[in-house]
């Protein structure tokens, strides 16, 4: 039941593109990603407020511009630059470079079937965004590794505030804190550059309240809390594989509301990466299953 309530904020995650592209084309990434972070912030500390601690600040902070400020602007650059099947199915890539960090910088090696699915990921990944079977915008593809890259530098930073302060008041500030870097970088911006700004706010129409609304609400508010919420009750492997529909949105939702299409090898591959993404915690929760099952008999 878990993995299957899990699959729901990867799914709203999995339409941010989409309804970017759809309903807000052209606004400012950073607009967005304050739209998308302080109003969501504020919701959470309506509903149940808190206040850090003077020591949880700097860490905080931290983690706000990583994980909110920087990764945000950086996926509403993908919205507006990829089609949304690729960058849906590109950021299943996250376990290969987190893989590589640890290893590049944590001496931890890898093992035998991460690092085969992780060399067959990186093969169905260089397949699929050959330029010469595919034009994809490379500032999208710069962004996309950039927000990789939050993701992993983010994720450490959470972990060592794991044991030092509630989910809540963690997620919590993170979009707050994230949502007023956001807003000053907006703010500046629109003085430096103030026709994308006006057009988006002059022409406000239903159709851009209703996808400010969905990532505000569902993308953000209650994506969040049903991650954090079922991290502390399944395991992480449980919780990859209602990751699964994050993609799977992607995809779906860019050929409904985009009218996005690809050859049918193409759709192959972003299968095939999708599987492949999922084989070491198949494999893993199987070989567990084994041994429960080995400790029963004996």
């Amino acid at each position: 039941m878990n993995v299957l309530l899990a699959m729901i904020p990867a799914f709203f995650w999995g339409t941010t593109y989409a309804v970017t592209q759809y309903t807000l084309p052209d606004w400012p990434p950073l607009l967005l990603g304050a739209l998308r972070a302080l109003p969501a912030g504020l919701i959470l500390l309506a509903i149940r407020p808190s206040l850090p601690k003077r020591q949880e600040w700097s860490l905080l902070f931290r983690l706000g511009f990583i994980n909110i400020a920087a990764f945000f602007s950086l996926i509403f650059v993908m919205a507006l630059t990829l089609p949304s099947a690729i960058s849906g199915v590109g950021m299943i890539s996250v376990p290969v470079f987190a893989m590589l960090y640890q290893w590049l910088f944590h001496g931890r090696r890898p093992g035998l079937t991460q690092g085969f699915f992780g060399l067959v990921l990186i093969g169905l990944a260089w397949l699929l965004f050959n330029p010469n079977s595919i034009s994809l915008n490379p500032i999208g593809l710069l962004a996309m590794l950039a927000a990789i890259s939050c993701i992993i530098v983010g994720s450490g930073i959470t972990k060592a505030l794991g044991d030092r302060m509630h989910w809540w008041t963690v997620l919590t500030w993170q979009l707050i804190i994230g949502g007023v870097l956001l807003s000053v970088a907006a703010s500046v911006h629109a003085w430096l550059a103030p026709q994308g700004y006006g057009n988006a706010l002059s022409q406000l129409s239903q159709n851009n309240l209703v996808g400010i609304g969905w990532i505000i609400l569902l993308n953000t508010v209650l994506g969040y809390i049903m991650y954090v919420w079922l991290l502390q009750r399944m395991s992480v492997v449980d919780f990859t594989f209602g990751g699964i529909a994050n993609p799977v949105a992607g995809i779906v939702s860019g050929m409904v509301l985009l009218g996005e299409s690809f050859t049918p090898h193409q759709y192959l591959l972003m299968l095939a990466m999708i599987a492949a993404s999922l084989m070491p915690q198949i494999i893993g929760l199987i070989g567990e299953r084994r041994r429960v099952a080995q400790t029963k008999i004996q």
